[in-house]
């Protein structure tokens, strides 16, 4: 009876080991899982820089019906780097080829190829319906001291995203190519010299790059939080989203992290922002720098925002075991853990919805405010200028279904409608360097007319850049 209970007792220790070693684990206990709060998942956004600009167009475009807004930032078009389920068990050469190629030294691949698979996989419902993009908030940036990737895949990025915007949406989408920043995320006050390529991936350019994101999507935000941020940056479980296989299979680490502001925590109507690290930048690489400096924290603190921001791993087969090839733990974006790495089923694109279906699934939809009386757009800031754009954003007015917008040469009072979008942003594209013109914005309701117009505000364009031959060596005037 002895050796009998014995065994029993063998069993069972051995069950539970097992039980551990499967389970994910958040059920262990090492790190808590990722909480829910009151945040409507139509209001969510995603950015990223170099492989999580390419992650975030990916996202954006195979989720489009969940996401409000993208940010570009040294990334590039949709489905890049291309690759098919018959490359991936070959070696996925041919895309690794792309992506190291066309898609990062340029010139960037032609764009009709890729037009016609995203065109493909949304009438399959692979992605989702592409006009879902005309009601997004796009902001593209390349820096001209990017030495690692070429600006002219900015180029190409802005070009897929303008195909797929109407006449009438065009003014969604701004593109920032004017700015000397090296291969980085772009601050006020934190990182390397801003023409640098290298180290954690963050420049100092006097340009805060976060927040004239944030506004081309979300509109004019309250200013920043200087001081002490009332929220947490929160560890949480990454295991839980690709279980039951590893996280290290689908190039994942164990651990993600959530900045989660103190009136998101007690549960107030709040929105999530995914911002994805690049390449050498996941916290194995470079600990806390982007989680804490990146520049979104200190906005999100003073506007009801969360923000995510899922990590990877460095991996290689022949030491690693179990994890895909990605040495320097870039997202994927040409097919390191499958083949269909661009599409809603994509293992990173899906964890990263399971992520933003959990921050999102305490919310409390509220009532709809009434319309009265249309106002005036207010807080008409200029968000942003290059040599040949402009960018202003407001804050959105309850009942506005339409915002339109004017422009008239600075001392002409003959303003010109631009375009009518539906989000609290304008770009206006085009334009001369070194110029000033005046805007005004107006709103309209379903079955109101036009209401009246904000106060005039003069934006001016920066002087056409040096010539950059050698990236990372230019002027930054």
């Amino acid at each position: 009876m002895s050796r009998f209970r014995a065994s029993l007792r063998l069993i069972g220790l051995t069950l539970v080991f097992a039980a551990a070693i499967v389970a994910p684990a958040s059920a262990q206990g090492d790190t808590p899982p990722l909480g829910t709060y009151n945040a409507a998942i139509k209001e969510s956004s995603i950015s990223g820089i170099s492989s999580g600009a390419f992650m975030a167009v990916q996202f954006g475009v195979s989720w489009s019906s969940a996401v409000k807004g993208v940010g570009v930032i040294a990334g590039g078009p949709y489905y890049c780097a291309q690759g098919t389920a018959a490359e991936g068990l070959t070696g996925n050469l041919f895309p690794a080829l792309m992506a190291t190629g066309p898609c990062m030294k340029g010139p960037p691949p032609a764009l009709g190829p890729l037009f016609e698979k995203a065109d493909e996989w949304a009438r399959r419902g692979d992605i989702d319906d592409l006009r879902n993009i005309a009601h997004q908030q796009i902001y593209i940036f390349a820096g001209y001291n990017d030495a690692v990737v070429n600006p002219k895949v900015g180029d190409s990025a802005y070009q897929f995203y303008f195909h797929y915007l109407p006449g009438q949406s065009k003014g969604n989408l701004f593109y920032q190519n004017a700015i000397g920043a090296g291969h980085s995320q772009v601050t006020m006050d934190y990182g390397l010299a801003c023409a640098d390529n290298k180290d954690y991936f963050i420049d100092i350019c006097n340009y805060d790059q976060a927040g004239i994101l944030l506004q081309q999507i979300y509109g004019a935000l309250n200013p920043k939080n200087k001081g002490e941020l009332s929220g947490e940056l929160v560890a949480f479980n990454q295991r839980e989203f690709t279980f039951p296989e590893s996280p290290g299979s689908y190039s994942m680490a164990e651990t993600g992290y959530v900045y989660v502001p103190a009136v998101c925590a007690a549960q107030q109507p709040c929105r999530v922002h995914v911002a994805l690290h690049g390449c050498k930048q996941n916290f194995d690489a470079v600990g806390d720098r982007y989680t804490r400096h990146a520049g979104y924290n200190e906005w999100a603190d003073t506007n009801r925002l969360i923000i995510l921001y899922p990590q990877t791993i460095a991996g290689n087969p022949l030491t690693d075991f179990g994890t895909p090839l990605n040495p320097f733990g870039c997202w994927d974006w040409w097919g390191y853990t499958n083949f269909n790495y661009a599409l809603k089923a994509g293992r990173q694109v899906t964890t990263i919805k399971t992520m933003l279906d959990r921050l999102t699934s305490a919310y409390v939809q509220s009532r709809a405010a009434s319309l009265t009386n249309l106002a005036a757009p207010s807080d008409v800031v200029v968000n942003d200028v290059s040599d040949t754009g402009a960018a202003i954003a407001w804050k959105p007015l309850a009942g506005a279904q339409t915002y339109n917008v004017y422009r008239a040469t600075s001392g002409n009072n003959n303003f010109a409608g631009l375009g009518s979008v539906s989000g609290p942003s304008f770009g206006d594209m085009g334009l001369r360097p070194a110029t000033s013109y005046a805007y005004k914005v107006t709103a309209t309701a379903v079955g109101s007319s036009e209401g009246p117009s904000s106060p005039v505000l003069t934006a001016t364009t920066r002087p056409v850049p040096p010539r950059c031959d050698q990236p990372g060596t230019c002027l930054v005037p």
